[in-house]
């Protein structure tokens, strides 16, 4: 069955009623990438609290959506029957079910936005009525902090429409682009990982810091700083990361000294393996 199945039938689950002039935005699932997003469009003041309805089997994810002041609900049809934008947001292995629960609640009005990992557009259609608007969501858990980096591909049935409208509303949750499906799995090896690979890194900095006698809140918080800094050089110059780079090395001078002992260590490769790794796991993922 699937998450939040068996709770109610759908007869049992409210109609109720919001304003149309307002986005009602639903989630199915209430684990943490959903609540990333939610607080990242509260956070953002896309969506007020009130147009959010959460759903999940039970009350262990929902209590922070009602700190937030979200409506929750144990009905995924409620979710359905009162949102125009819908993001599935479980586990993969249980979306299936879900799909076969709501099918009979979702119309044409709905748009359906898929967070599950390895799970394509192909299958989602197939499960969906058909035509229906559907796109598949990648994002990362930054998205929380308004810094996410996102991507989206969309379905047959999905037009220029929702993808703008998608577009716009995540755009205040980081950096959000439309790709081919095919670049949704190496996103996850990219961004959806990397977000960790990034913190191992901001910890080996501030550890050499505290190393060479820097106390190590200090250095934590600089290391941090110092990759916000870096990246959003990156960003807003959109210079090649090997020119920046390049920028800060003098001869003979404490950087270039660094990068030798990075070099030897074969950072550069390690990290490429590790995407392609991440890559590889997100397509085995997808085929089981």
């Amino acid at each position: 069955r699937g998450r939040g199945g068996g709770v109610a039938r759908k007869g049992a689950c409210g109609s109720g009623g919001m304003e149309a002039a307002e986005l009602r935005v639903g989630f199915v699932g209430a684990g943490r990438m959903a609540s990333g997003l939610a607080r990242g469009l509260l956070r953002a003041g896309k969506v007020p609290a009130s147009s959010i309805l959460a759903s999940a089997p039970s009350d262990k994810n929902l209590d922070t959506w009602r700190e937030s002041g979200c409506r929750t609900t144990h009905c995924n049809l409620e979710v359905l029957q009162e949102s125009t934008l819908v993001f599935l947001a479980t586990k993969p292995h249980v979306l299936p079910g879900v799909l076969q629960e709501i099918r009979p609640a979702v119309g044409p009005h709905h748009i359906v936005v898929s967070l599950a990992a390895g799970v394509t557009l192909q299958t989602l259609q197939r499960l969906l009525p058909a035509g229906t608007k559907v796109l598949r969501l990648m994002p990362n858990l930054p998205c929380v902090v308004q810094a996410g980096a996102m991507v989206f591909a969309r379905g047959s049935g999905a037009g220029d429409g929702e993808a703008t409208l998608l577009k716009n509303l995540l755009s205040s949750c980081g950096l959000c682009e439309e790709v081919p499906e095919s670049y949704i799995n190496i996103h996850t090896g990219l961004s959806g990982s990397g977000v960790a690979y990034v913190y191992l890194f901001a910890e080996a900095l501030a550890e050499g810091a505290v190393k060479m006698g820097m106390p190590g809140g200090l250095a934590s918080r600089i290391a941090a700083q110092t990759l916000l800094g870096a990246a959003k050089m990156m960003l807003e110059t959109g210079e090649h990361p090997a020119k920046l780079r390049g920028d800060v090395c003098t001869p003979g001078g404490t950087t270039i000294h660094a990068l030798h002992q990075l070099e030897k260590g074969a950072l550069r490769a390690t990290v490429m393996n590790a995407v392609e790794a991440a890559t590889n796991r997100a397509c085995d993922v997808a085929e089981d």
